[in-house]
Protein backbone atom coordinates (compact mmCIF):
# COMPACT_ATOMS: atom_id res chain seq x y z
CA UNK A 1 0.00 0.00 0.00
CA UNK A 2 1.35 3.42 -0.98
CA UNK A 3 2.00 5.69 2.00
CA UNK A 4 0.21 9.03 2.08
CA UNK A 5 2.91 11.15 3.73
CA UNK A 6 0.80 14.30 3.59
CA UNK A 7 -1.88 12.53 5.63
CA UNK A 8 0.69 11.09 8.05
CA UNK A 9 2.27 14.48 8.73
CA UNK A 10 -1.12 16.13 9.15
CA UNK A 11 -2.25 13.39 11.54
CA UNK A 12 0.78 14.01 13.78
CA UNK A 13 0.11 17.75 13.92
CA UNK A 14 -3.64 17.30 14.44
CA UNK A 15 -3.01 14.88 17.31
CA UNK A 16 -0.78 17.45 19.05
CA UNK A 17 -3.29 20.26 18.54
CA UNK A 18 -6.16 18.12 19.82
CA UNK A 19 -4.14 17.70 23.01
CA UNK A 20 -3.80 21.48 23.26
CA UNK A 21 -0.16 21.57 22.16
CA UNK A 22 1.21 23.46 19.17
CA UNK A 23 4.18 21.25 18.21
CA UNK A 24 6.16 24.11 16.67
CA UNK A 25 6.31 25.92 20.02
CA UNK A 26 8.77 25.28 22.86
CA UNK A 27 7.36 27.29 25.78
CA UNK A 28 10.53 27.10 27.81
CA UNK A 29 13.91 28.72 27.53
CA UNK A 30 16.45 26.66 25.65
CA UNK A 31 20.17 26.95 26.22
CA UNK A 32 21.06 24.61 23.39
CA UNK A 33 22.69 25.30 20.04
CA UNK A 34 20.67 27.43 17.64
CA UNK A 35 18.33 28.67 20.37
CA UNK A 36 16.43 25.37 20.30
CA UNK A 37 15.92 24.83 16.57
CA UNK A 38 16.19 21.13 15.65
CA UNK A 39 19.45 20.46 13.83
CA UNK A 40 21.41 17.56 12.42
CA UNK A 41 24.12 16.77 14.97
CA UNK A 42 26.52 15.50 12.31
CA UNK A 43 26.26 18.30 9.74
CA UNK A 44 25.33 21.04 12.22
CA UNK A 45 22.61 22.26 9.86
CA UNK A 46 19.14 23.13 11.15
CA UNK A 47 15.99 21.46 9.85
CA UNK A 48 13.40 23.61 8.14
CA UNK A 49 9.70 24.00 7.51
CA UNK A 50 7.43 21.20 8.65
CA UNK A 51 10.39 19.26 10.05
CA UNK A 52 10.83 21.95 12.69
CA UNK A 53 7.32 21.17 13.93
CA UNK A 54 7.80 17.42 13.62
CA UNK A 55 10.99 17.47 15.70
CA UNK A 56 10.01 19.97 18.38
CA UNK A 57 9.16 17.70 21.28
CA UNK A 58 9.08 18.03 25.07
CA UNK A 59 10.65 14.58 25.40
CA UNK A 60 14.20 15.80 24.87
CA UNK A 61 16.08 18.74 26.35
CA UNK A 62 18.36 19.05 23.32
CA UNK A 63 17.55 19.30 19.65
CA UNK A 64 20.43 17.44 18.01
CA UNK A 65 19.26 14.64 15.68
CA UNK A 66 20.81 12.10 13.31
CA UNK A 67 19.87 9.04 11.29
CA UNK A 68 20.61 5.48 12.39
CA UNK A 69 23.32 5.27 9.72
CA UNK A 70 24.91 8.55 10.74
CA UNK A 71 25.19 7.30 14.31
CA UNK A 72 26.89 4.13 13.13
CA UNK A 73 29.23 6.02 10.84
CA UNK A 74 30.75 7.91 13.80
CA UNK A 75 31.06 4.85 16.01
CA UNK A 76 27.89 5.44 18.02
CA UNK A 77 24.72 3.36 18.27
CA UNK A 78 21.03 3.94 18.81
CA UNK A 79 20.03 2.57 22.20
CA UNK A 80 18.07 -0.69 21.94
CA UNK A 81 14.31 -0.18 21.93
CA UNK A 82 14.41 3.50 20.89
CA UNK A 83 11.99 4.67 18.21
CA UNK A 84 12.88 7.23 15.57
CA UNK A 85 10.98 10.42 14.73
CA UNK A 86 9.69 10.92 11.21
CA UNK A 87 10.83 13.83 9.06
CA UNK A 88 10.09 14.45 5.39
CA UNK A 89 12.18 15.62 2.50
CA UNK A 90 10.85 17.11 -0.68
CA UNK A 91 12.60 17.01 -4.01
CA UNK A 92 11.20 18.17 -7.34
CA UNK A 93 10.88 15.39 -9.93
CA UNK A 94 10.75 16.58 -13.54
CA UNK A 95 8.76 14.46 -16.02
CA UNK A 96 7.45 14.96 -19.53
CA UNK A 97 3.96 16.45 -19.60
CA UNK A 98 1.90 14.02 -21.70
CA UNK A 99 -1.06 16.42 -21.72
CA UNK A 100 0.93 19.25 -23.33
CA UNK A 101 0.04 20.42 -26.86
CA UNK A 102 1.63 18.50 -29.73
CA UNK A 103 3.71 21.39 -31.07
CA UNK A 104 7.01 19.60 -31.54
CA UNK A 105 8.43 21.00 -28.33
CA UNK A 106 9.19 19.10 -25.16
CA UNK A 107 7.01 20.18 -22.29
CA UNK A 108 8.07 19.23 -18.77
CA UNK A 109 6.24 19.46 -15.49
CA UNK A 110 7.52 19.19 -11.94
CA UNK A 111 5.97 16.65 -9.58
CA UNK A 112 6.61 17.03 -5.84
CA UNK A 113 8.29 13.91 -4.49
CA UNK A 114 7.88 13.58 -0.74
CA UNK A 115 9.99 11.02 1.10
CA UNK A 116 10.06 10.03 4.75
CA UNK A 117 13.11 9.40 6.91
CA UNK A 118 13.55 8.68 10.60
CA UNK A 119 16.02 10.40 12.89
CA UNK A 120 17.02 9.89 16.51
CA UNK A 121 17.68 12.46 19.20
CA UNK A 122 21.18 12.54 20.68
CA UNK A 123 19.61 11.45 23.98
CA UNK A 124 18.66 8.17 22.28
CA UNK A 125 22.22 7.45 21.17
CA UNK A 126 25.07 5.79 23.05
CA UNK A 127 28.83 6.15 22.57
CA UNK A 128 28.46 9.43 20.70
CA UNK A 129 31.80 11.27 20.36
CA UNK A 130 31.78 14.46 22.41
CA UNK A 131 32.18 16.71 19.37
CA UNK A 132 28.67 15.73 18.26
CA UNK A 133 27.06 16.49 21.60
CA UNK A 134 25.02 19.71 21.85
CA UNK A 135 26.96 22.93 22.36
CA UNK A 136 25.39 25.19 24.99
CA UNK A 137 24.15 28.63 24.04
CA UNK A 138 25.77 30.86 26.66
CA UNK A 139 24.38 34.17 25.44
CA UNK A 140 22.96 36.28 28.29
CA UNK A 141 19.35 37.45 28.00
CA UNK A 142 20.45 40.95 27.02
CA UNK A 143 22.05 39.53 23.86
CA UNK A 144 19.00 37.41 23.04
CA UNK A 145 16.77 40.47 23.37
CA UNK A 146 19.15 42.55 21.25
CA UNK A 147 18.94 39.87 18.55
CA UNK A 148 15.13 40.06 18.63
CA UNK A 149 15.23 43.87 18.46
CA UNK A 150 17.48 43.66 15.40
CA UNK A 151 14.79 41.62 13.64
CA UNK A 152 12.00 44.01 14.67
CA UNK A 153 14.05 46.97 13.41
CA UNK A 154 13.25 45.87 9.86
CA UNK A 155 9.64 47.01 10.29
CA UNK A 156 7.95 50.18 11.52
CA UNK A 157 6.86 49.33 15.07
CA UNK A 158 4.63 51.62 17.13
CA UNK A 159 3.91 51.21 20.83
CA UNK A 160 0.85 52.14 22.85
CA UNK A 161 -2.72 51.02 23.48
CA UNK A 162 -3.90 47.56 24.47
CA UNK A 163 -3.90 45.76 21.12
CA UNK A 164 -1.23 43.99 19.06
CA UNK A 165 -1.75 43.90 15.30
CA UNK A 166 -0.21 44.46 11.90
CA UNK A 167 -1.89 47.07 9.69
CA UNK A 168 -1.17 46.10 6.05
CA UNK A 169 -2.50 49.34 4.54
CA UNK A 170 -0.23 51.83 6.34
CA UNK A 171 2.24 48.96 6.79
CA UNK A 172 3.11 49.17 10.47
CA UNK A 173 3.06 46.98 13.58
CA UNK A 174 1.23 48.18 16.69
CA UNK A 175 2.18 46.74 20.07
CA UNK A 176 1.40 47.55 23.71
CA UNK A 177 4.45 48.68 25.64
CA UNK A 178 6.76 45.84 26.70
CA UNK A 179 6.06 46.63 30.36
CA UNK A 180 2.37 45.78 29.79
CA UNK A 181 3.18 42.11 29.04
CA UNK A 182 3.47 39.43 31.73
CA UNK A 183 7.03 38.69 30.64
CA UNK A 184 9.68 39.85 28.20
CA UNK A 185 9.37 36.50 26.38
CA UNK A 186 5.64 37.09 25.83
CA UNK A 187 6.35 40.56 24.47
CA UNK A 188 8.84 39.25 21.91
CA UNK A 189 6.67 36.25 21.07
CA UNK A 190 3.81 38.61 20.22
CA UNK A 191 6.07 41.06 18.39
CA UNK A 192 7.58 38.34 16.22
CA UNK A 193 4.09 36.98 15.50
CA UNK A 194 3.14 40.39 14.12
CA UNK A 195 6.46 40.63 12.29
CA UNK A 196 5.61 37.40 10.49
CA UNK A 197 2.32 39.00 9.39
CA UNK A 198 4.41 41.96 8.19
CA UNK A 199 6.38 39.71 5.83
CA UNK A 200 3.19 38.88 3.93
CA UNK A 201 2.89 42.40 2.48
CA UNK A 202 2.77 42.55 -1.33
CA UNK A 203 6.21 44.18 -1.38
CA UNK A 204 7.72 41.24 0.56
CA UNK A 205 6.47 37.65 0.32
CA UNK A 206 3.00 38.61 -0.94
CA UNK A 207 0.86 36.20 1.10
CA UNK A 208 -2.93 36.31 1.02
CA UNK A 209 -4.38 37.91 4.12
CA UNK A 210 -7.61 36.75 5.71
CA UNK A 211 -10.30 39.40 5.75
CA UNK A 212 -12.65 38.12 8.47
CA UNK A 213 -11.98 36.40 11.77
CA UNK A 214 -12.80 32.72 11.43
CA UNK A 215 -12.65 32.40 7.65
CA UNK A 216 -10.23 29.94 6.04
CA UNK A 217 -7.78 32.53 4.75
CA UNK A 218 -7.65 34.22 8.15
CA UNK A 219 -7.04 30.92 9.95
CA UNK A 220 -4.29 29.93 7.51
CA UNK A 221 -2.55 33.28 7.89
CA UNK A 222 -2.70 33.04 11.68
CA UNK A 223 -1.23 29.54 11.47
CA UNK A 224 1.63 30.88 9.34
CA UNK A 225 2.21 33.76 11.77
CA UNK A 226 2.24 31.46 14.79
CA UNK A 227 4.70 29.04 13.20
CA UNK A 228 6.86 31.87 11.86
CA UNK A 229 7.03 33.48 15.30
CA UNK A 230 8.08 30.15 16.82
CA UNK A 231 10.88 29.78 14.26
CA UNK A 232 12.10 33.33 14.93
CA UNK A 233 11.90 32.93 18.71
CA UNK A 234 13.94 29.74 18.50
CA UNK A 235 16.47 31.43 16.25
CA UNK A 236 17.16 34.24 18.70
CA UNK A 237 16.96 31.95 21.73
CA UNK A 238 13.83 33.35 23.35
CA UNK A 239 11.20 31.07 24.86
CA UNK A 240 8.35 30.57 22.43
CA UNK A 241 4.77 30.50 23.71
CA UNK A 242 1.44 29.80 22.07
CA UNK A 243 -0.01 33.29 21.92
CA UNK A 244 -3.39 32.53 20.41
CA UNK A 245 -4.95 29.33 21.81
CA UNK A 246 -8.37 30.55 20.63
CA UNK A 247 -7.29 29.69 17.09
CA UNK A 248 -6.84 25.97 17.82
CA UNK A 249 -10.34 24.97 16.70
CA UNK A 250 -10.03 26.94 13.46
CA UNK A 251 -6.60 25.43 12.73
CA UNK A 252 -7.92 21.92 13.32
CA UNK A 253 -10.78 22.56 10.90
CA UNK A 254 -8.36 23.73 8.21
CA UNK A 255 -5.98 20.82 8.70
CA UNK A 256 -8.71 18.18 8.73
CA UNK A 257 -10.18 19.53 5.50
CA UNK A 258 -6.85 19.80 3.64
CA UNK A 259 -4.03 17.33 4.28
CA UNK A 260 -1.53 19.63 2.54
CA UNK A 261 -2.42 22.71 4.58
CA UNK A 262 0.12 22.18 7.35
CA UNK A 263 2.97 21.66 4.89
CA UNK A 264 1.96 24.76 2.95
CA UNK A 265 1.72 26.77 6.18
CA UNK A 266 5.11 25.50 7.34
CA UNK A 267 6.63 26.39 3.98
CA UNK A 268 5.14 29.91 4.11
CA UNK A 269 6.30 30.35 7.71
CA UNK A 270 9.82 29.26 6.79
CA UNK A 271 9.80 31.68 3.85
CA UNK A 272 8.68 34.46 6.21
CA UNK A 273 11.41 33.63 8.72
CA UNK A 274 14.03 33.50 5.96
CA UNK A 275 12.90 36.94 4.77
CA UNK A 276 13.30 38.41 8.26
CA UNK A 277 16.59 36.69 9.02
CA UNK A 278 18.10 37.48 5.61
CA UNK A 279 21.86 36.92 5.43
CA UNK A 280 22.06 36.12 9.15
CA UNK A 281 19.97 32.96 8.74
CA UNK A 282 21.59 29.85 10.17
CA UNK A 283 22.97 27.18 7.86
CA UNK A 284 20.27 24.65 7.05
CA UNK A 285 19.80 21.20 5.67
CA UNK A 286 19.93 22.29 2.05
CA UNK A 287 18.58 19.05 0.59
CA UNK A 288 15.25 19.67 2.26
CA UNK A 289 12.27 21.70 1.20
CA UNK A 290 8.55 21.49 1.74
CA UNK A 291 6.09 20.69 -1.00
CA UNK A 292 4.21 23.78 -2.04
Amino acid sequence: MTRDLYAEVTAKIVDSLEHGVAPWVRPWKSDSKGGGLPYNAISGKTYRGINTALLFTPLYAEQGWMTYKQAGDVGANVRKGEKGSMIVFYKPFVVRDRNAPDDGLQHDKTIPLLRAFHVFNVAQIENLPSKYLPAPDLRPDVERHAAAEALLARAQVRHGGDRAFYAPGPDFIQLPHAADFRSVAEYYGTALHELTHWTGHTSRTAREYGKRFGDQAYSREELVAEMGAAYLCANVGIAGKLQHPEYLAAWLKVLKEDKRAILLAASAAQKAADFVLGPVAVETEDSESVAA
